[in-house]
């Protein structure tokens, strides 16, 4: 393999520790960052991923609770329970782990949450914010990602980057972002004629449509930037995202494995976001 790797296990770690440092700062202010993580049902991997951010939090010096819901609970109590929160001076932070179950409208509760506290970066008041470079919450995930470039020191300044997918989470945020750094984007999707062409023009391409194998070696520029953001199973069961790690990995420049890419980062930029609420909140 000729690229070098972004490690985001290492990255998250120093930046947790600045998490950690600067939580502090406020405790001796007498002001504990809090966030709150509202789980609705019994999700397998919600529930695993919201273990994850908890411990994350606890462990960066981060007031946490987790608040756990039968999956029969009505929208009704959810808002009702968000709005509480809202007023919760304790809580800079809330978290409604998605899915919710159907008869919810995941929309409406996030709308529900207050953008002082929207560290998911998923209310329309975030998206409006960074549609327009004001200050706001950027979605974790691909504000990992640009943590990531700037971890290896990559101006995108006149650079041409191709985004890989264009969900609301991941897609359309990092196009914005990359674009604020003066990058030219291109976001390529489902219904893109020839992926392989765009791609092969890309210094930096993001990939992140939840489908393995969708970006390789041949379609890879020489030196490009490969960001992973999927995670799949292969066929043997183990753990990939939307690149074929190998084959890439002898063209680019630089490629996040997966894991320990940009998973670890996501959790990462929560813990961020929390902070800066806590530390918005204490101005």
């Amino acid at each position: 393999m000729t690229a070098q790797l972004i490690d985001g296990n290492a990255l998250s770690a120093r930046l947790r520790a600045d998490v950690a440092r600067r939580a502090q700062t406020l405790k001796d202010r007498g002001i504990v960052p809090g966030l709150a993580v509202l789980l609705v049902g019994d999700n397998p991997a919600s529930q695993v991923y919201v273990r994850n951010k908890v411990k994350a939090c606890q462990d960066s010096g981060l007031h946490s609770v987790l608040e756990k819901y039968e999956a029969s609970m009505t929208e009704a109590q959810l808002l009702a329970r968000v709005e509480a929160l809202n007023r919760d001076p304790s809580i800079h932070g809330i978290l409604v782990q998605l899915p919710l179950p159907p008869h919810i409208d995941a929309q409406k509760v996030i709308e529900a949450i207050s953008p002082a506290k929207d560290v998911d970066g998923f209310h329309i008041a975030s998206a409006g914010a960074l549609m327009t470079g004001l200050p706001g919450f950027w979605p974790c995930t691909p504000y990992g990602c640009m943590k990531m470039l700037e971890a290896i020191g990559y101006d995108l300044k006149g650079k041409h980057a191709v985004v890989i997918g264009r969900s609301n989470i991941v897609g359309k945020p990092m196009a914005l972002m990359l674009l604020q750094q003066d990058a030219t984007v291109t976001i390529c999707h489902s219904r893109t004629q020839d992926l392989k062409a765009q791609t092969l023009q890309a210094d930096v391409i993001v990939a992140a449509v939840g489908r393995r194998n969708v970006l390789t070696a041949d379609m890879v520029k020489p030196g490009a930037v490969v960001l992973d953001v999927g995670m799949n199973r292969n066929p043997e069961g183990k753990l990939c995202g939307d690149v074929d790690f190998a084959g890439v990995g002898e063209v680019a420049s630089y490629i996040t494995p997966v894991p320990g890419g940009v998973g670890p980062m996501t959790i990462t930029m929560l813990l961020v976001n929390t902070l800066e609420a806590a530390e918005r909140s204490a101005v």
